[in-house]
């Protein structure tokens, strides 16, 4: 498990900090869905189609 340290790491970064900070960096990294267009309507008339079967969502 040593690995060798990156040059971003601060240098008095606790072992704890540095899992942060690669799992941030991690997830960063993985594709995003798209953003607006025909996708996003899809998505959101499908929330507001499954809305309907319960009543107790409405206001």
């Amino acid at each position: 498990m040593d690995n060798p340290p990156d040059d971003t790491a601060p240098a008095d970064e606790t072992p704890i900090q540095r899992a942060l900070r690669l799992k941030k960096a991690a997830i960063d990294a993985r594709p995003k869905p798209p953003r607006g267009g025909r996708f996003q309507r899809e998505q959101s008339a499908a929330a507001r189609s499954s809305a309907k079967s319960k009543p107790w969502m409405s206001r």
